[in-house]
């Protein structure tokens, strides 16, 4: 199709498979988002000659773990004890560029069940005073240090031609627990976006300092948690929802300012990739950049896993900021989403036309024989 293609993958996926490599430089991709720091997971692993599973039962750095560099610090990342390979990051990597691709390391930042269980001062609050133990808040000096100083070790250590940057803001309700049992409870849209409100002691104090009381805040919110609601605004009125939005949103602009700058200050020519939403009260993998970047990325991904109808719309919002950035759109070739060449290509060219330069897929690890022969003949063209 003319445009640069990129394929997700863990370490595990290209370790011990010697087929591996060549289905994904197959597919026509020119990249990969290889996993150097990922939350808890269990994968498939559909076409690996030795398993079918693996199971990371917490968050780990997938390069080797420098001591010196961590000493004294409260919050310090675990290695993957699960695999074999001294860096597995490394050794997938080398196989990799091997074979021509281009090696991103695909960083998750704020995700991180292991510490937030441990350190649950550090982890983000709702207004019911819930603890998310799968969520760093970002508000916090010491979680921002933290996520600075994993990302620059991943590139001294790993040296990768680029970053994909997950999570890069606050964590909310969703993307949470092992085994999620929230469906039932019929959360809306809105009602998620307030239970992803922060009321952690470093978040209230951040409020006191813009004129917002936390304990009129929170009571609001809890209202607007149990019952039907347009909009966040329409909760809170749109004078402190404007207040709260700007605060919120500082979080993430800090945490990506922070990220970045270490990672500028090792490597001024990394390419460094931003999972990003205009939305301004996103959370999770997807963090707001509404109001700008003021970040040095040089790609901003869009979230388009819901497929062309709302993707579109958030790639629109995102041009909004995209300055001299390129665009990307993470698309899911994994259920619900069809196995269908036709409609997969149909999407692309749908992003294209909205004026996406690049093409993210989710995930090449995962995916079967039948849906990886998907995104080969879409990014071709054969027989669409």
């Amino acid at each position: 199709m003319g445009r640069h293609a990129l394929a997700h993958l863990y370490p595990w996926d290209v370790i011990g498979d010697p087929d591996a490599v060549p289905r994904v430089r197959d597919l026509g991709v020119d990249a990969v988002a290889l996993a150097a720091a990922y939350h808890s997971v269990r994968a498939a692993t559909p076409l690996h000659p030795a398993h079918r599973i693996v199971d990371a039962p917490h968050a780990a750095m997938y390069v080797p773990f420098d001591e010196a560099s961590w000493r004294g610090r409260l919050l310090q990342p675990a290695t993957a004890t699960w695999l074999a390979a001294h860096d597995p990051f490394s050794t997938a990597a080398q196989a990799l560029r091997r074979a021509g691709l281009k090696v991103h390391a695909w960083i998750v930042l704020t995700h991180a069940s292991r510490l937030a269980a441990q350190h649950p001062q550090f982890a983000v609050r709702n207004a019911f005073g819930d603890s998310y133990r799968h969520a760093l808040c970002p508000a916090h000096d010491a979680v921002l240090e933290y996520c600075a100083r994993m990302a620059h070790e991943i590139v001294r250590i790993g040296k990768p031609d680029g970053v994909v940057l997950e999570a890069a803001g606050p964590m909310g309700f969703v993307h949470g627990g092992h085994h999620e049992k929230t469906d039932g409870a019929d959360f809306g849209t809105v009602q998620k976006q307030l239970l992803s409100l922060c009321f952690c002691t470093a978040c209230t104090a951040r409020y006191a300092q813009v004129g917002i009381d936390a304990g009129s805040l929170r009571a609001l919110v809890q209202a607007g948690i149990d019952r039907p609601a347009r909009s966040i605004e329409a909760v809170l009125g749109e004078p402190l929802a404007t207040r709260l939005a700007q605060v919120r949103g500082s979080l993430a602009l800090e945490l990506r300012r922070r990220v970045t700058g270490a990672l500028r200050r090792l490597a001024p020519e990394l390419e460094i990739i931003l999972h990003a939403s205009a939305d301004p009260w996103a959370t999770g993998a997807f963090a707001s950049v509404a109001g700008g970047v003021d970040a040095r990325a040089d790609v901003l991904v869009a979230n388009c896993w819901a497929g062309p109808e709302t993707a579109l719309a958030e790639i629109a919002g995102l041009a909004r900021w995209q300055e001299s950035r390129r665009l990307a759109a993470y698309v899911l070739a994994l259920p619900p989403r069809p196995c269908d060449a036709r409609a997969l290509r149909a999407e692309l060219d749908a992003y294209a036309g909205a004026g996406v330069d690049e093409f993210h897929f989710y995930h090449a690890g995962l995916a079967s024989r039948a849906r990886l022969a998907a995104i080969r003949t879409a990014l071709r063209g054969d027989a669409c």
